[in-house]
């Protein structure tokens, strides 16, 4: 009798592993989802709820699907939106400001909205396990390899097999092995503060605070209050390096007391983050059945940081290209947004001090409104063409001559 090789690779499995066909083919999903975060979970909460899903197999992996409250997210949005009912707080005024002025403004249509990472996390995870094709599994992602029509998974526990994976795993060092794109990072240390004495305007959100000692680098605050007494309070950098722990906090100190002349304080949580800043070519890394999502497919957007909201779009506008079955690495199209952030970053790289001079200008000469449409990417030729004016011209024709001959 002649013995197949799949008879023999059976045998060897079930006598080794104690691995059967059945527990094969359950390993087998049509959508894997690496990563509970964000990305992950709005991505798993939206093929949950499109009954064009309903009867594919799901598979939502995480090391920790109890994740703490390690973050917030903050965006601008007109009217009501999806978020509403987990909103820590909002405002209708921001402010931006730096050693010779200081500008309170209205963001009427619009609105700055917080979310407390915990309170998504619990949210959606009570969405998504209301869905019966989705499994949650709390496993650590060891590699990930493509065979064929197929992505394996494997785990520190189990392998599986997707059909189409989504990975949320950040990998730093492709970033930093090229030197194509300037790689900068959005890095903040912030305090959550409860004073003593009012200190804060609840109903203004300090977006930008430039009056800071810049030292060389585009250094802001970014004060987000909850009440005359309470606030999140940050030191944010766009730059190239990290600073030591200690300098973050000092800076926080100095703010606290100089410029908002809160002597007495005690802080009850404190908040780190880093985000890439770069419009390095993340889809070489996808395929036609794995693709990169959140912060790891170059979601964030370049010249801000902002990545919720961001993901959230993108996420809306992946489904029905999920349906059509079109090869995940076609979803990404380079457009003229992402020229724009290009060039922000090219000047900023170069020269890191000029992040003052760029949003100071910008912010005196157009409207949050109009700029807000322009990052959002909503805005018309002519309206970038207005913001684009309003900005350090010399800089933004240097940063294009000098990109031209690169691309």
């Amino acid at each position: 009798m002649e013995i197949s090789p799949i008879w023999i690779f059976h045998h060897y499995l079930t006598q080794h592993y104690s691995v059967s066909i059945e527990t094969m083919s359950k390993a087998t999903y049509d959508y894997i989802i690496i990563g509970a975060g964000a990305s992950g979970l709005l991505l798993a909460d939206a093929l949950g709820k499109d009954s064009f899903f309903s009867e594919k197999s799901i598979l939502l992996l995480d090391k920790d699907l109890n994740k703490p409250n390690d973050r917030t997210w903050c965006f601008w949005e007109k009217g009501k939106g999806e978020f509403d009912t987990i909103l820590h707080k909002t405002w209708n005024h921001i402010l931006v400001a730096d050693d010779t002025y200081s500008n309170r403004m209205s963001i009427d249509p619009y609105t700055y909205k917080m979310i407390r990472a915990l309170d998504f996390y619990k949210a959606y995870r009570t969405k998504i396990n209301g869905y019966a094709n989705i499994t949650f599994l709390e496993a650590n992602v060891v590699h990930i390899e493509e065979r064929d029509d197929q992505v394996i998974v494997d785990t520190d526990s189990h392998s599986f097999i997707g059909k189409k994976v989504f990975n949320s795993i950040f990998n730093y060092k492709p970033l930093l092995q090229q030197n194509k794109y300037p790689v900068l990072q959005q890095h903040f240390i912030g305090w959550f503060i409860k004073s003593d004495k009012p200190v804060f305007d609840s109903q203004q959100a300090t977006f930008m605070d430039f009056s800071i000692p810049q030292k060389g680098n585009t250094r802001f605050m970014y004060v987000l209050p909850f009440s005359e007494t309470e606030a999140l309070v940050e030191y944010t950098l766009f730059s190239k390096n990290l600073l030591p722990a200690h300098e973050y906090e000092e800076a926080i100190k100095d703010y606290l007391k100089d410029d908002l002349n809160c002597q007495q304080y005690e802080i009850l949580e404190r908040e780190k983050g880093s985000i890439p800043m770069s419009c390095y070519d993340f889809n070489i890394h996808n395929s036609k059945n794995l693709m990169h999502i959140g912060v790891a497919g170059g979601w964030a957007k370049p010249s801000s940081g902002y990545t919720f909201m961001r993901t959230h779009q993108k996420t809306k506008k992946l489904i029905p290209f999920i349906k059509e079955n079109r090869p995940l690495n076609t979803f990404f199209k380079k457009d003229r947004f992402w020229f724009y952030d290009l060039l922000l970053l090219d000047i900023l790289f170069k020269d890191n001090n000029k992040g003052r001079l760029i949003f100071g200008q910008l912010f005196n000469n157009r409207t949050p409104q109009k700029i807000f449409a322009f990052l959002d990417e909503k805005s018309t030729i002519w309206q970038d063409l207005s913001i684009i004016l309003a900005c350090p011209k010399k800089e933004f024709i240097q940063a294009f001559v000098r990109r031209i001959f690169l691309i």
